[in-house]
């Protein structure tokens, strides 16, 4: 999810010990973004927006442990509970030619070689060898789904500049 040159990356979800300590899921894959003295931005229930800086972050079960500059107290601590965590996407790597973050990929209109109209990209599945992108044409069927694996044999072009795939679908899909 993205609003405005922000990345979403994680929610609070809960308060962790006396200090304003915050328990974090991500949605990030690592905690890079996390590193202490970046810039996260917070987006409150109540729509309350600020940045704040992180003073630490570690794992913890299923979740991040996360420290805020200015968060010093259980209270504080709590009055942020569900509000969602932001970064500035331009923060993020530069990725090698070849290479796509899924968000920029989410929402792409995926065409065969024929030029026939499949759907869009509504959401990708990691599995151990490649992706899986999972493309639905809502306007025929909402739960007809195609399920098109992230090889270069079949994903022939991305372009990101129009917002389309094209694809190249092997026997059967």
């Amino acid at each position: 999810m993205e609003k405005n040159g922000f990345l979403l990356i994680g929610k609070i979800v809960g308060v962790h010990g006396l200090n304003g300590n915050l328990k974090v899921y991500s949605y990030a894959e690592s905690l890079s973004v996390f590193e202490r003295d970046a810039s996260i931005f917070v987006i409150s229930k109540n729509d309350l927006k600020k940045f704040y800086t992180v003073q630490w972050a570690q794992p913890h079960g299923r979740l991040i442990l996360l420290s805020l500059e200015g968060i010093t107290s259980h209270n504080d601590a709590q009055a942020l509970v569900g509000s969602e965590l932001f970064i500035e996407k331009e923060r993020l790597p530069e990725l090698e030619d070849g290479f796509y973050y899924w968000f920029d990929l989410i929402g792409l209109a995926v065409y065969t070689t024929e030029n026939k109209y499949i759907g869009r990209v509504e959401s990708i599945i990691a599995t151990g060898s490649n992706d899986v992108y999972v493309v639905k044409n809502t306007k025929i069927d909402p739960d007809h789904e195609i399920l098109i694996p992230a090889l270069e044999s079949v994903v022939l072009e991305i372009d990101l500049n129009h917002k389309t795939m094209r694809v190249d679908l092997p026997e059967g899909l």
